[in-house]
């Protein structure tokens, strides 16, 4: 029973251990899962570990019983030191709040007697207040008084600028009249405010000092015109300036214009005739410089001379004024528009300024006087000239200028009517010159010269054409219009000579009339060639050259057919077709007959061996070599061409005679043979004894022959 009380002891004891090591065991597994399953990156647990670190603690068993009430203790003792702190903080803000008691209770004070004391100075503070504004109204009207009298009023210095006549014109003088203008401009506001009259009053004010400086500067204009360098009219920029201001009054502006211009115009006759006759009222000549009428004898010189005088001053004259009205012509234009609105009865025409414009006619009016003494000496001249040619130089020379001037000046101005006039007056007595010349062209040119060559009187011509068309080609006339403004020259000069000749080769026998006509015709082809704006009379020319040519072929044609003999046989042929009873009358006429052929074979061959030399002797006269000999070949042709038909007409004829024997007769052999044997190789025996006679045989030449002769 012990035993068996014992067993049950030992196996309940073994069972609590056993109990008490699974406990054991839980726990230990639980806190190893709860420490397992802290994050570690919760900022606790980093916080905590982190101090542990900083405590640079050892790992002992002691250590780790009580780490616990270690850090419980350390905790308390922090927040002891923490409430101690507080205390004494809470200790301090109740000082703090016995000051700002203290501080509030004085303020109140303080603000309660401010009270009190503004109740006291509130009727004094009104009163600076008011003044203080009355004040700076005052300024306010001060600054616009001095404001108005600034813009409005011309101080008394610049008054006495403005309109002192003993005061220079300057830059000050333009400032105080720019000046002037912008309070009359201005005034314009004035006028639109309920109280008119101070508008009303500064506008005829300002009115009054703006005329009172024009006049001063119209005065000053004019006297620096009178001591201006007037040989070299180079403006300065004040006098420039005076007239672009001057033109907003466009009568003074216009006024200073014609002072100028007649000044000028004095002048540049004065020195016109300086030029001419080397003297001057102003005595100061240069005696290097030879008068232009030191060469009054040449009049082409005199005249060229004149001319290129005005040219040359015409041009100095606009270069002179072209910066005024070119260069600051936009300005000045400007200023018209403005002088018409302040003065719209002026007699300026246009709605607009034209810079160009009034330099030409500003220099047309310089040069009037010039124009009319130019015009008068070289009518002078020209009235006393009586070579044509030199006249004719004259009028090429003139138009030259005209045209050049031309594009200086307009065609309105009053030297283009000088020199136009005088171009035409020249052309007149050109003219006349040449009908002069005409008359007694006709009562000289009588005959043609013996050796049928040119007359003297067409050679002269045709030098003084061509000194004409020489002096017409250098003159700037148009291409398109050269032919026909030169034509009336031709027709006074050249034409009534040529028709003369015409009239002189009608009396003339046949071929010198030929000749004559193209010995003269030739030569005037040759002389008009190198010119274009002859071509209408060298087409008539060719015309004339061409007639004449062909009569000579005809005429050396005719002369190979009667010297050569063909002429008969040639006539006696060209009625007769080719037909076969056409063919056969041809052996029965006269020319054809034997005695006559063989005369004429022979004839023929005593004329081809000097037949191109013997023709050559008909044009012998004439001039040109080189158609002599195309006449003569030409008509060499011919003939060998009427030798050829009629060596066909003949080879004709002997085809048929043999034809028709051959079929009369048994063969054509033994009558040829019977021809031998009969001694006359001319003659075959015809049927019944009658002769057949070979035309060939008694005329053996061929064409070949001919040519091969005649070439």
């Amino acid at each position: 029973m012990t035993n068996h009380s014992s067993q049950e002891y030992s196996a309940d004891y073994e069972d609590k251990i056993e109990g008490v090591a699974g406990q054991r065991s839980n726990a230990l597994s639980n806190k190893l899962t709860g420490v397992l399953s802290v994050s570690y990156t919760d900022s606790e647990i980093r916080d905590a570990l982190r101090l542990l670190d900083l405590k640079d603690l050892q790992n002992t068993p002691d250590l780790r019983r009580g780490l616990r009430h270690d850090l419980q203790k350390e905790v308390i003792d922090c927040n002891s030191s923490i409430v101690q702190d507080f205390g004494q903080v809470a200790e301090q803000l109740k000082r703090i709040g016995d000051t700002i008691s203290s501080l509030n209770a004085c303020c109140e004070s303080m603000r309660r007697q401010v009270a009190a004391a503004r109740q006291d100075i509130a009727p004094v503070l009104d009163e600076a207040s008011a003044l203080l504004a009355q004040k700076e109204d005052l300024e306010k009207k001060n600054q616009l008084l001095n404001a108005f009298n600034k813009h409005f009023v011309l101080p008394e210095e610049e008054l006495m600028a403005l309109t002192s006549a003993p005061d220079a014109i300057d830059v000050h003088f333009f400032a105080v009249l720019a000046q002037t203008k912008q309070i009359h401009a201005d005034c314009q506001v004035l006028l639109g405010s309920e109280n008119q009259r101070l508008g009303l009053e500064l506008m005829d004010q300002s009115s009054r000092q703006l005329n009172s400086g024009y006049q001063k500067l119209f005065r000053w204009v004019q006297k620096e015109f009178k001591i201006l360098d007037l040989e070299n009219p180079q403006i300065n920029a004040v006098i420039r300036r005076s007239l672009r201001t001057l033109a907003e009054r466009p009568t003074l502006f216009e006024s200073c214009l014609n002072s100028f211009s007649q000044a000028r115009e004095h002048v540049l006759t004065d020195g016109f005739y300086s030029a001419l006759t080397g003297s001057s009222t102003d005595q100061d000549n240069d005696p290097t410089m030879k008068p232009i009428e030191f060469h009054a004898h040449d009049t082409l010189r005199y005249t060229g001379d004149i001319l290129a005088w005005a040219h040359s001053a015409t041009v100095s004259e606009r270069e002179s004024l072209e910066s005024l009205f070119i260069s600051e012509g936009h300005e000045m234009a400007q200023g018209i528009r403005a002088g018409r609105q302040s003065e719209p009865w002026s007699a300026m025409d246009g709605d607009t300024f034209d810079g160009r414009q009034a330099l030409d006619s500003l220099v047309n009016r310089n040069m009037a006087g010039v124009a009319r003494a130019l015009r008068q000496r070289v009518e002078q001249a020209i009235h006393g000239q009586d070579d044509s040619v030199t006249i004719y130089k004259i009028v090429n020379l003139i138009s030259f200028y005209r045209v050049t001037l031309k594009k200086l000046l307009g065609p309105d101005s009053f030297i283009m009517e000088s020199l136009s006039a005088l171009e035409d007056f020249a052309m007149r007595h050109f003219e006349a010159l040449q009908n002069d010349q005409t008359a007694t062209i006709h009562a000289d040119l009588t005959q043609a010269p013996s050796d049928l060559s040119i007359p003297d009187v067409l050679d002269e011509t045709l030098t003084q054409v061509k000194a004409l068309m020489k002096s017409y080609e250098s003159s700037l006339t148009p291409v398109d219009s050269r032919e026909v403004d030169f034509k009336p020259v031709l027709s006074q000069t050249l034409e009534p000579v040529l028709e003369a000749c015409d009239r002189i080769a009608e009396n003339l026998q046949t071929p010198a009339s030929s000749i004559f006509l193209l010995n003269c015709d030739i030569a005037a082809r040759f002389t008009l060639q190198p010119f274009d704006f002859t071509q209408s009379l060298i087409g008539q020319i060719d015309k004339v050259v061409s007639s004449s040519t062909g009569d000579l072929i005809t005429y050396q044609h005719a002369y190979f057919l009667h010297v050569s003999g063909l002429h008969p046989l040639l006539i006696a042929l060209t009625p007769l077709t080719d037909s076969d009873e056409d063919l056969v009358k041809i052996h029965d006429l006269a020319p054809f007959q034997p005695n006559a052929l063989t005369e004429a074979s022979r004839t023929l061959d005593e004329f081809l061996p000097t037949a191109l030399m013997d023709a050559s002797e008909n044009l012998k006269q004439l001039n040109n070599t080189g158609l002599a000999r195309d006449i003569t070949s030409e008509a060499a042709d011919r003939f060998c061409e009427d030798f050829e038909f009629v060596e066909a007409r003949l080879a004709a004829v002997d085809e048929l005679m043999a034809t028709d024997e051959d079929r009369g007769q048994p063969s054509r052999r033994d009558d040829e043979e019977e021809s031998e044997s009969g001694g006359n190789g001319a003659k075959l025996q015809r049927g019944e004894g009658k002769d057949l006679v070979l035309l060939r045989n008694l005329y053996p030449r061929t064409s070949e022959e001919i040519r091969v002769l005649l070439s």
